[in-house]
């Protein structure tokens, strides 16, 4: 069953994050994951979102999800963000 990583990010450093997603691209590829959502326009229709920048992440599997994010390349992404923004990484199970 598919899992997806919804991401909810404040960009602080646009250069930085550049620098981090190049390197997440990297490791959501390696690790069977797909992006669905990549930024881009996005409208609140009922209440407000703590950060802008919305990231939808479809994996293969929960576990697939959970090893990409704490794989060593992902790490590695991760270090590349820090400064660069902050936000909310939630993992959750499809139907």
């Amino acid at each position: 069953m598919s899992a997806y990583v919804i991401v909810q990010v404040t960009v602080t450093d646009p250069t930085k994050y550049d620098e981090y997603k190049t390197l997440a691209a990297a490791a959501v590829d390696k690790h069977g994951g797909k992006y669905i959502v990549r930024g881009g326009d996005a409208e609140d229709l009922e209440g407000k979102r703590p950060h802008a920048r919305l990231v939808v992440l479809e994996f293969p599997s929960y576990d697939q999800a959970k090893t990409w994010y704490h794989s060593a390349e992902y790490q590695k992404a991760k270090a590349a963000r820090a400064g660069a923004g902050t936000g909310v990484f939630t993992v959750v199970q499809g139907v």
